[in-house]
């Protein structure tokens, strides 16, 4: 795992979600959200959204896969790391995360955590891809964040749904050293 990446999520446990605009000018302005989860845009406006983020002195997260325009091949990875100013990507799929590392990026493999399949699959996952980071969605699950952070050997995030203080401070415990949400409110705390 990359260290100044660790760093910054370690001492920021609150990472900034932003799925519109107006949550991405209200992330921008708070110089306690140092790590940023892109969750929107399209091939036309994705570098100026990273620009601005970048412009405000915090680490760009692009979630490949809801990029709009962009496939789900690794050449989407090249296209981000040569037409923005991204730190790195987020997506669901192994392969794209594989290509970031090889070209530099910081990388966040998420994983919908919905049965006992999906544990079994995160082995997997996480063979091929070798993320620097794992989060986890539904993050309102202590034990399975425990279970996950025993089967890992990567930080682990814990994200959606997470709306209040119980929500971060559980996941936490758990043993996720960050949350991720789009809950302005969170973000404050």
């Amino acid at each position: 795992m990359n260290q100044k990446l660790y760093d910054l999520i370690e001492t920021n446990p609150v990472i900034a979600a932003v799925k519109d605009m107006e949550g991405l000018d209200a992330c921008c302005k708070r110089d306690e959200i140092k790590v940023v989860f892109i969750l929107f845009g399209d091939i036309c406006n994705i570098s100026a959204i990273v620009g601005q983020i970048k412009e405000s002195d915090k680490v760009a997260m692009v979630h490949i896969d809801l990029i709009t325009g962009l496939s789900s091949k690794e050449v989407a990875v090249d296209f981000i790391r040569n037409n923005t100013s991204a730190d790195g990507i987020i997506s669901t799929k192994p392969a794209l995360i594989k290509r970031a590392r090889e070209l530099s990026l910081y990388t966040t493999l998420r994983v919908f955590v919905l049965d006992s399949m999906a544990f079994e699959n995160i082995e997997k996952q996480m063979s091929v891809a070798r993320p620097d980071i794992i989060e986890i969605l539904p993050g309102l699950m202590p034990k399975v964040i425990r279970r996950v952070c025993r089967l890992v050997k990567v930080p682990v995030i814990a994200g959606g749904l997470i709306s209040d203080k119980e929500d971060v401070m559980a996941a936490l415990s758990a043993g996720a050293i960050s949350v991720s949400t789009t809950n302005q409110k969170v973000w404050l705390m």
